[in-house]
């Protein structure tokens, strides 16, 4: 099982989904978006892997987000993309995806995260 988590080791969230990953014998391949942060075309195959519209992937009570919410058009999936990619803080975290499957997991809650290390066996 590769196992793919963006995260962020400063989110509580996101360092208890890893712990999950790690406590279940799974090391993840661990991308740290706010340094690496995903491309526009990354950011639309998480949200088809998550089964959300790109939109469910903004942190909307981020002040980035809220300072842009007017000129973003939030129906428009490839023009979200392209500001996430600019302005990683805003994306939800942490997202795991199950890289074979293609199949993907918001850890919030952490549990989550047992869904898919189940489908993925």
């Amino acid at each position: 099982m590769q196992i793919t988590i963006y995260h962020n080791p400063r989110c509580s969230k996101s360092r208890q989904t890893l712990a999950l990953l790690t406590e279940h014998g799974v090391e993840p391949r661990i991308v740290h978006y706010l340094d690496q942060p995903p491309q526009p075309a990354e950011m639309l195959r998480l949200a088809n892997a998550l089964r959300e519209p790109v939109r469910s992937l903004l942190r909307e009570n981020e002040d980035e987000f809220i300072a842009a919410r007017d000129s973003l058009d939030l129906d428009d999936a490839p023009a979200v993309a392209a500001w996430l990619a600019d302005h990683p803080r805003v994306l939800q975290r942490p997202i795991v995806i199950d890289e074979a499957s293609g199949n993907a997991v918001m850890g919030r809650p952490p549990e989550n995260v047992l869904g898919l290390l189940r489908s993925g066996n």
